[in-house]
């Protein structure tokens, strides 16, 4: 793939690797990304750009314009890092215990870096206005929310906005794209089962919440298999219940924690209803009461199509359909982009971080972000651009 790189980015790309490598040895969790915003600052007002900082709290933009066109485009990256402890071996590792870029952010902003740095120079010709989205927190802090609170798109006008992110398990440097429901809706459901403790060899005297919850469990079960229609992709799933400390105690109350996904609107508002509607009603059945609270909802990501369509094209023209990853599906983890494609139409595509069986998926910690891959991706946003703003 490396003949396809633009000379111009190749003499470029062993600085905007050590930047990569710099950032991943100093990771930030959501919201305290200060060094690494300050590192894409620094460089961005160095090659020319009007930066604003401070958007989501440490998120920024850079906008660049040339010529004398009204139309302007959107490119974002995430910064954030895990809270995992990193297990590579790399020279350039984290230096932060509990700290480490298992998903790519170092990779995201770098190649968004080296774009910006090609697009500021005089071979990079546009009529228009680019506005590059620098993103904090988007490992569940919802940093993409927090900017558009902010006025993301009131401040910085974008007629389309467009995101990348790796993906091991595809060739190195293959993009995939997907017009419609690309990933998941995330929702947290908190369910309180508030009952009557006890001693626990009185039961009858109790309402005991631990059964209700039992209860609760198995009804959970019935929405994706006899609520959802067949065709359609739903998740609910129960990751924690919470309730007493002593075998011989019925408590006062049990809590559990779910976590449901769907790639539609119309089913995310299925699930959340089905589940109020068993809570309250297993609840009710055993004399029990039921309190729900929701947290951390990020909508499903829905990709425009004819942006989408625009963007693969691009990436046809260049690399022929070859460079494509074919047969790509829908998946069911969840991204905060999804929160900037409710407001301006646009596209979240992947770039293979590799198929070897050396590499591993995100969010593990032996995962690195693949190097071969960043002139790549980054010569991408640059013939995405030229062609946005011919």
């Amino acid at each position: 793939m490396h003949d396809v790189v633009m000379p111009g980015m190749r003499a470029i790309e062993d600085e905007m690797i050590a930047v990569r490598r710099t950032i991943h040895a100093h990771p930030e969790l959501s919201f305290e990304e200060v060094a690494t915003s300050g590192l894409v600052a620094e460089r961005l007002e160095r090659w020319g750009y009007q930066v604003t900082r401070g958007l989501g709290v440490t998120g920024l933009v850079g906008t660049l314009k040339k010529g004398s066109g009204s139309t302007a485009i959107g490119i974002r990256a995430d910064m954030d890092a895990l809270p995992i402890h990193e297990d590579t071996g790399l020279p350039y590792a984290s230096s932060l215990p509990g700290k480490m870029h298992a998903c790519g952010h170092d990779g995201h902003t770098a190649m968004l870096l080296a774009a910006a740095h090609y697009l500021a120079s005089d071979s990079c010709q546009f009529d228009g206005t680019v506005h590059l989205i620098f993103q904090p927190a988007e490992e569940g802090g919802g940093g993409a929310f927090r900017m558009l609170q902010d006025g993301l798109f009131e401040r910085f006008p974008c007629d389309a906005v467009f995101a990348m992110h790796n993906m091991p398990g595809y060739p190195t440097g293959k993009l995939g794209f997907l017009p419609g429901p690309f990933m998941a809706s995330a929702d947290g459901v908190k369910i309180t089962i508030t009952g009557y403790g006890g001693h626990g060899a009185m039961p009858h005297k109790t309402v005991d919440p631990v059964v209700v919850a039992a209860s609760l469990v198995m009804a959970l079960q019935t929405i994706v298999a006899r609520n959802v229609p067949p065709l359609e992709t739903a998740v609910v799933t129960v990751g924690a219940i919470h309730s007493g400390e002593a075998s011989n105690v019925i408590p006062d109350s049990a809590e559990l924690q779910l976590c449901i996904r769907a790639m539609t609107h119309e089913v995310r508002s299925l699930l959340l209803e089905r589940i109020e509607a068993l809570a309250h009603g297993q609840a009710s059945s055993y004399g029990a009461r039921a309190e729900i609270e929701l947290f951390d909802p990020y909508p499903p990501l829905i990709n425009s199509e004819q942006e989408t369509a625009f963007a693969r094209q691009v990436a046809v023209d260049w690399l022929g359909e070859g460079g494509l990853i074919q047969n790509l599906v829908p998946v069911t983890g969840s991204e905060d982009f999804a929160f900037m494609l409710e407001q301006r139409p646009g596209c979240y595509l992947l770039i293979g971080n590799g198929d070897g069986e050396g590499g591993c998926m995100v969010h593990n910690p032996g995962f690195d972000f693949n190097d071969d891959s960043l002139a790549i991706g980054a010569s991408y946003w640059v013939k995405l651009v030229e062609a946005f703003l011919r």
